[in-house]
């Protein structure tokens, strides 16, 4: 397996060059760039005998049928889903998301040499991190029936409108429905990921089996004052939208540091008119919000919207915010994980299961079907960092587990 450890990390490295920006791994939901992955994908799918199509929500998809019969999308017999997401956050690493895809691959060729007897599919996600629209998993909800077409009419800073960026990519927004998967015809679904936290280094652990994923709220907040001279307007006098925000900001920490389980992040901010010597008239900030208890979530969503109203209205500010996300923290499916736990304990690995403080494509397809992850270590508990790596011992790991997990799934279904 060492082998074929050295070559997934060389591809995620590889596909790290497909990028809009020079020197970066920048990789937004149907950009440019997302082609050329696709193309490389393609191409290592074919060559391990699949079926690909790219569905109308831009994921690529490979299948991949036992005993060389002809694959078939729309076949009886249930299969097996495996992959992850392509898509970045700007100045990304190159292991997020794409080193999902490439493990799901060379699971796929072990189960070629295993003689696995169910079919397998990959998918390539095209969207996980929401940058572009800010909606994140666009790829996996189309695949498990959630996607919400009013999102559509959703634009990029560019102005390109969703719809205009699924059409520019040579694909029709009005068959997303078609991409959703039958439960009835799916056995489960397995996402392989970095763990994109210190925990496993911090245990000296390369593997980790993923029991739940926490649930998460995105809001999006604005704060409207009035832009005026800087040089002249005293400060009683004012109405600084930035002020506000900031105060806001600050009580954000504060709760999260106060509530046990509860982190929050303030992760994007834009102002307006965005100049030396003028008092911003308008802010726009983004809140992350995670908890795997939703009542406490939603709980302390609901306080941190009132503590903005009021510290607006002290500040002679108005804001208005809308919610851009909201998942429930939800269990993986026992069955799956129990393997997959076995699977770990057979290749000779201390079995640790954890859940996971980010939002996965396995969170949306849990709704769907039955899902498990396995989590990789992430050296210096580095990730969303173009620094973020992968230790080639731990790739050799997953695969060990990869093949042990077939083994034992074939001897289950027969």
């Amino acid at each position: 397996m060492k082998d074929r450890a050295q070559r997934s990390i060389a591809e995620c490295r590889l596909i790290a060059g497909f990028s809009e920006e020079p020197g970066r791994t920048t990789r937004r939901f149907l950009t440019p760039p997302v082609r050329d992955v696709h193309a490389h994908l393609r191409g290592r799918m074919e060559a391990l005998g699949m079926t690909v199509h790219v569905d109308a929500a831009g994921n690529l998809r490979g299948m991949w049928q036992p005993g060389g019969a002809k694959p078939d999308f729309g076949m009886a017999r249930k299969r097996l889903l495996l992959g992850s997401h392509i898509d970045s956050v700007p100045n990304a690493g190159a292991f997020d998301g794409v080193l999902g895809v490439v493990l799901a691959l060379e699971w796929a060729r072990i189960a070629r040499e295993i003689a696995f007897r169910l079919p397998i599919e990959v998918i390539a996600f095209s969207e996980e991190e929401g940058v572009r629209y800010g909606v994140p998993f666009l790829g996996s909800r189309a695949v498990a029936g959630v996607f919400d077409d009013k999102m559509l009419a959703y634009e990029d800073a560019e102005g390109i409108r969703m719809e205009e960026a699924i059409r520019a990519f040579g694909l029709d927004p009005g068959k997303i429905g078609e991409a959703t998967i039958d439960p009835g015809k799916v056995y489960g679904f397995i996402e392989m990921h970095i763990e994109q936290g210190p925990v496993l280094e911090a245990e000296n652990l390369q593997l980790a089996v993923v029991d739940a994923i926490v649930g998460q709220t995105r809001l999006g907040l604005r704060f409207t004052g009035q832009a005026n001279h800087a040089g002249t307007t005293p400060m009683h006098l004012r109405r600084d939208a930035l002020a506000a925000a900031a105060e806001w900001i600050t009580q954000v920490e504060a709760t999260a540091k106060a509530e046990s389980g509860l982190v929050a992040t303030v992760g994007t901010i834009e102002l307006q008119p965005n100049a030396a010597n003028v008092i911003p008239g308008q802010v726009d900030v983004s809140l992350d919000l995670r908890h795997m208890n939703s009542r406490i979530r939603d709980a302390w969503v609901r306080q941190l919207t009132r503590d903005a109203h009021r510290i607006a209205h002290r500040r002679g500010v108005e804001v208005a915010w809308m919610e851009k996300m909201n998942e429930a923290g939800i269990e993986m499916d026992p069955t799956l994980t129990a393997c997959l736990a076995s699977a770990v304990e057979s290749a000779g690995l201390p079995v640790k299961r954890m859940p996971s403080g980010a939002g996965h494509d396995a969170m949306v397809m849990a709704a769907r079907v039955p899902s498990a992850m396995l989590f990789l270590r992430s050296p210096g508990g580095l990730s969303h960092h173009p620094d973020e790596a992968v230790r080639e011992e731990d790739v050799e790991a997953a695969l060990v587990v990869g093949r042990k997990f077939l083994e034992q799934l074939a001897a289950e279904v027969g």
